[in-house]
């Protein structure tokens, strides 16, 4: 717990509430997993600062990073907290440190009324879609940055039967990288679902007000109300419609950022394992389309998603990713993995192998403008007694919807037309192989696409990654892995790097 709030004092106060929140009273019944972890890593880079091959140079790279790992699910709070301190010491150039913190937590403070939510993360994370991209935070290039992310809201929530549920909400966000970014987000929101007994239609009214403060601009205000109604034709089949009217008073190069918007959609439900939803409607930037459906077998899901709407770069960082894939494979590996700790673990491993370079595999490069993001994502996992296979295709495209002087900083008074029209494209593969009860195999691969559409500018990122790791004990791991890395540009600076290490991991 001291760990815990000393991590707190350094940049999150969210998780400080929740901290605080975790002495008894709250935390009553629940169960406290601390485990502090130490891992060592001993690598070789053949190309240091991803620089073109006649820039290249090689190093020996030794890691040693202290952490820990906090969990507990209690009726009244739920938390992960995941802390790394990474000290970094080179050959040939001054020693570094970095942190990566991933921290969640939910608490229940007076039953059925008041609620409490809280993130926090540190990261390193890529500046820019074109140039060297970074999939390996010990490597340095001037194309990276560490992102400290925070957030807390507290609410409201009530059931008032034969009427409605209600959510009252408000939101406290927090994104800053040095001195590239620095925006903060307050928003108040209420949201009322009807309570039609489960049958016949029903109502959903949201009312939000978002105040968005980034040092670099005038602040801005987004407001947001919308009706919903839906009416459900059979068990399986239900249809909405939504109204509203929204206002956001930021400088817009193009249609002014307000007016009244709809939508028409259905859901269509023909079993428990498989969903779609689906919708078109406009809004002042034009005709929208939304897509959601997922297919599950005993061994094999799927999902396919497609949306758009107005967005940050702060935004994107707090986006929820959705965790189906991990839900899935958490079920599927219970026999297989019985150690919920092990297979937690193996459960990140391997999706990172196979997302590298985002979330998404497409980078949220940052930016103070607002843009109209069209994303569509196709994910699937595909399990065997010892083997699983994922697959993750995705495409983004955002257009500015501000204008681009104000990244001048960012980008430098030459390169504001980079990103006006973007678009990004990305495959990631993930292979896993469990070759004993103790030991597995996992490879990954990934080629992803950035492209300027009004510049013409193109770069393209491909990874081949492999790893083997291996069970000592109960208490320790160790694995060793293969890299190799390709970049190449229409405006130059190709190079390729080519990584190998070795890894000791300690839980205590």
């Amino acid at each position: 717990m001291v760990i815990m709030i000393k991590l707190c004092r350094r940049g999150a106060p969210g998780l400080t509430m929740l901290v605080v929140l975790s002495m008894p009273g709250v935390a009553t019944g629940a169960a406290w997993d601390i485990t502090p972890t130490l891992r060592l890593r001993e690598s070789y880079t053949d190309n240091m600062n991803l620089a073109p091959p006649d820039q290249a140079r090689g190093q020996f790279i030794t890691e040693v990073a202290p952490g820990v790992l906090v969990s507990t699910d209690g009726p009244r709070l739920q938390l992960t907290l995941a802390y790394t301190l990474q000290q970094v010491a080179y050959t040939r150039r001054p020693d570094r440190r970095n942190q990566q913190l991933d921290a969640n937590g939910h608490a229940a403070l007076l039953a059925d009324w008041l609620f409490l939510d809280a993130r926090a993360g540190i990261s390193q994370q890529n500046v820019s879609a074109f140039g060297p991209q970074l999939i390996d935070p010990a490597l340095s290039n001037r194309n990276s940055s560490t992102v400290r992310t925070q957030s807390i809201s507290p609410y409201l929530r009530h059931y008032f039967r034969g009427l409605a549920t209600a959510v009252l909400r408000y939101d406290y966000q927090h994104a800053a990288s040095g001195g590239l970014l620095d925006v903060r987000s307050r928003a108040a929101s209420l949201q009322l679902t009807g309570d039609n007994g489960g049958r016949g239609a029903n109502w959903d009214l949201s009312l939000q007000r978002t105040q968005m403060d980034d040092a670099a601009l005038a602040p801005v205000t987004l407001s947001n109300a919308a009706l919903t109604l839906s009416y459900p034709l059979n068990s399986s089949v239900a249809l909405f419609a939504t109204a509203g009217y929204e206002k956001q008073d930021y400088h817009s190069a193009s249609a002014q950022p307000q007016g009244r918007f709809g939508t028409l959609g259905g859901v269509w439900t023909p079993s428990p394992r498989t969903r779609v939803s689906a919708s078109i409607g406009h809004r002042f930037f034009g005709q929208t389309y939304a897509l959601d459906a997922s297919y599950r077998l005993r061994s094999m899901f799927w999902t396919l998603s497609y949306n758009e709407d107005i967005t940050t770069t702060h935004g994107e960082f707090f986006s929820v990713r959705p965790d189906a894939l991990s839900d899935f494979l958490w079920d599927l590996w219970a026999t297989r993995i019985p150690d919920p700790q092990l297979r937690l673990k193996t459960i990140q491993v391997f999706l990172a192998i196979s997302q590298m370079l985002g979330k998404d595999g497409n980078v949220n490069f940052f930016s103070h403008r607002y843009y109209l993001q069209k994303q569509g994502q196709l994910s699937g996992v595909y399990s065997t007694a010892r083997s699983a296979l994922a697959v993750h295709l995705s495409r983004t495209d955002r257009s500015g919807q501000t204008t681009n002087a104000i990244d001048s900083v960012l980008l430098g008074p030459d390169q504001l037309s980079l990103t006006d029209h973007t678009r990004q494209t990305s495959l990631q593969i993930g292979w896993n192989w469990r070759m004993s009860a103790r030991g597995g195999l996992n490879v990954g691969a990934s080629h992803a696409r950035a492209r300027s559409l009004t510049t013409g500018r193109e770069d393209r990122n491909s990874a081949l990654t492999l790893s083997l790791t291996r069970q000592l004990s109960s208490r320790v791991s160790a694995s060793a892995d293969l890299r190799h890395v390709r970049h190449t540009s229409s405006a130059g600076g190709a190079y390729r790097e080519n990584g190998v290490g070795a890894s000791l991991i300690v839980s205590f």
